[in-house]
């Protein structure tokens, strides 16, 4: 039998190919609201970064997840986002 295949997904904050369950995904819901999916099937654009703070703080001030999510992304929501990560 054949071992499956794992997803691989880059971290757009450390720029390295991990696992994709190692990953959280933030996603850019149609209607334009940028959300954590803890389920990973969420419809949307979506991005994956680490589960570290160090990670989604390069993202943060590189600017690498508003465009890999082609949206700018206000001061709240990244907020938002880094209180989803630090409790997972």
């Amino acid at each position: 039998m054949k071992p499956r295949k794992i997803p691989q997904r880059m971290c757009v904050g450390c720029q390295e190919m991990k696992n994709k369950k190692e990953l959280l995904r933030v996603v850019r819901t149609p209607n334009g609201e940028v959300i954590l999916d803890s389920t990973g099937k969420k419809a949307g654009r979506g991005a994956y970064v680490c589960r570290s703070e160090q990670c989604f703080a390069k993202a943060f001030k590189e600017k690498r997840l508003e465009r890999a999510l082609k949206q700018t992304i206000e001061a709240e929501v990244y907020e938002l986002l880094r209180s989803g990560i630090t409790n997972e």
